[in-house]
């Protein structure tokens, strides 16, 4: 009958704008809410089949869009640890149970176990960095990542490992006889030039290597790499022990080093750790001996004062002695379909059925975003637009029930005929 289903078509009506009041309710509540994504809801309607004679109306259908793929405005704070995204990518997140999932709520600090942990207590996901390794990334799941944990870092000392020293050789210097050559360590040794780097042991204790260059022939350069620590009273001249290792160097016409020559030196620091020194870029000219570059990682034991975190996810410790460590690489996840993604208490959300699998990466590379440190990025929200809406439902929802009522008034009509 045409009443019933007109009553029936009105009540669906106000349970369509009721769901987009819901919805409404949700988004001004969330307005603040740091990394939300607004939800909106679609009509659409269900048509019943009807004859020539006779109308039959049908209902309405509601379906909730979550605009999760929006992107939001930025807010700067003064907190490294505040990131956010601009651009395609979710940070990876865990709860209590382990278990995985994707957030845009970047609004992270450290609890009580040294965790960075967002508002909604999800631990920040990460690729540890230890020793320096490279990160194996499973691309379509979450292996290897660990929480990232920034309480563990102090009084920590890390051995140097590996550094450069270029120079100039002066091509115009005698030859040294074979007898006064550091490698030698005679009294009377002869040489162009000494450099001394700090170095680093396993205990963080500094060793000062001091590294000598005499010319042995024509275009060849003996390297000498002794411990300072061993050195004669005067500093110099015999060492207590032998060099530590020692190479010649060979240089063409041009004064570039041949491709026949070593281009660094491998050895162990005393106490320390297998150490690679770098001296491919060093030269020979006429001109005096120089220094065009030396550097040496690893650092003494020093408490970390803060952290930094570059555009493309790499956390640094930055200790009181200026030294910086990479402790963590934080990625980044996407699907093909962000907004079915499936939102989840806490300003999450998990893989939904129709989102598609993750893919893993890093900020800057393959479509991802990057990620800015001391930024949050703001909820979806617009209250303009949310209170309209809300109007509008609101005389929409009174519409729907003026037609019901009027439904319920007809039908009185039609019992009352009997009487």
């Amino acid at each position: 009958m045409g009443l019933y289903s007109m009553m029936r078509t009105s009540s669906s009506g106000m349970n369509a704008q009721a769901n987009r009041l819901a919805t409404v309710a949700d988004n001004i509540g969330n307005s603040s809410t740091v990394g939300y994504k607004r939800a909106s809801t679609e009509f659409s309607s269900i048509l019943l089949q009807s004859g020539t004679a006779d109308y039959t109306s049908g209902s309405v259908e509601t379906e909730v869009r979550y605009h999760i793929s929006e992107q939001g405005s930025m807010r700067y704070s003064t907190s490294a640890t505040d990131l956010a995204v601009s651009g395609q990518g979710f940070f990876v997140v865990e709860n209590s149970n382990g278990q995985s999932f994707f957030t845009r709520a970047g609004s992270f600090v450290k609890d009580g176990d040294g965790n960075l942990v967002n508002a909604g207590g999800f631990k920040l996901m990460g690729y540890d960095l230890a020793l320096g390794s490279t990160p194996a990334i499973v691309a379509n799941g979450v292996t290897g990542l660990v929480p990232v944990n920034i309480g563990s870092f102090s009084l920590k000392a890390n051995p140097s490992t590996e550094g450069n020293l270029y120079f100039n050789l002066p091509s115009n210097d005698a030859v040294v006889v074979a007898a006064n050559l550091p490698a030698a360590n005679a009294a009377t040794a002869e040489y162009s030039g000494k450099t001394s780097l700090v170095t680093y042991d396993l205990l963080g204790n500094e060793v000062t290597l001091d590294i000598y260059a005499a010319k042995s022939a024509a275009g060849a350069w003996q390297i000498s790499v002794f411990d300072k620590a061993n050195a004669a009273a005067n500093g110099g001249f015999p060492y207590s022990a032998a060099a530590i290792t020692s190479a010649t160097l060979t240089f063409d016409s041009s004064g570039q080093l041949t491709t026949s020559s070593p281009t660094e030196l491998s050895f162990t620091i005393p106490n320390g750790a297998a150490f690679t020194l770098d001296l491919s870029k060093s030269v020979q000219l006429a001109t005096e001996y120089s220094v065009l570059s030396a550097a040496v990682n690893g650092n003494a034991p020093g408490s970390v004062q803060s952290v930094d975190i570059d555009d493309d996810g790499t956390l640094y410790a930055v200790f009181d002695n200026g030294q910086r460590l990479q402790a963590y690489k934080i990625p980044l996840a996407n699907v093909p379909s962000p907004d079915k993604l499936k939102p989840e208490p806490g300003n999450v959300y998990s893989l939904g059925v129709d989102s598609g699998d993750m893919l893993i990466g890093f900020a800057g590379a393959g479509g991802f975003g990057s990620i800015s440190s001391g930024a949050l990025e703001q909820s979806t929200v617009d209250l303009a637009t949310e209170l309209t809406t809300m109007i509008e439902s609101q005389r929409e929802y009174t519409a729907n029930s003026k037609v019901f009522q009027t439904g319920a008034d007809l039908m009185d009509v039609l019992v009352n005929l009997k009487r």
